[in-house]
């Protein structure tokens, strides 16, 4: 009789180097900001290596990738606010003379930067479901299947979320008045 059959270990350096660029995505699109990307990136990685119950399956890899991927980014995002109140709290406290406040960027004014912004501030307003479907879709370039299998959702699923965040962004957008009703 022979010993069951054993199954190969996921290359973890590897996948995560295949998944990294969406999964950016998904954590730019949950922060709203770049700056704590690659910390949030740096614990997936930690988490993927450490694993406690270690995943077999490699088409799992993506699915399981993108949760923690999500949770991580809401914990850097709780840690954040904190920050944010307590700067608050200080800047409250310690208000700036005229003298030493900044002037605006020359490059703020250029029409591609401002329609940018807003697209970014659009963005923001959106659910981060929302705003990271449409980042797959449009910035990373994905089809419909690519998105789907890389979130463990059906087909269908993302043709729906795609549908409502299309609607919600151009709304958003109408708003802000960066296009017309």
């Amino acid at each position: 009789m022979g010993q069951p059959a054993v199954k190969p270990s996921i290359d973890w350096s590897a996948e995560l180097a295949r998944h990294e660029r969406w999964l950016r995505c998904v954590v730019l699109a949950r922060l709203g900001e770049r700056q704590g990307v690659d910390e949030v990136l740096q614990e997936v990685s930690l988490a993927a290596v450490r694993q406690k119950a270690p995943i077999q399956d490699p088409t799992k890899v993506g699915p399981w990738l993108y949760r923690l991927a999500v949770t991580q980014s809401l914990l850097l995002r709780r840690k954040l606010g904190r920050k944010r109140k307590l700067i608050d709290r200080y800047a409250e406290q310690v208000r700036p003379t005229e003298g030493n406040s900044r002037f605006e960027d020359p490059l703020d004014w250029l029409l591609s930067e401002e329609r940018r912004g807003l697209i970014r501030v659009a963005l923001k307003q959106l659910a981060p479901r929302d705003a990271e479907i449409l980042l797959l879709k449009y910035v990373e370039d994905w089809n419909y299947h690519q998105i789907a299998e890389r979130l463990g959702i059906s087909h269908s699923a993302v043709e729906t979320r795609l549908h409502r965040a299309r609607a919600r962004m151009r709304a958003a957008l109408t708003e802000l008045q960066v296009v017309e009703s």
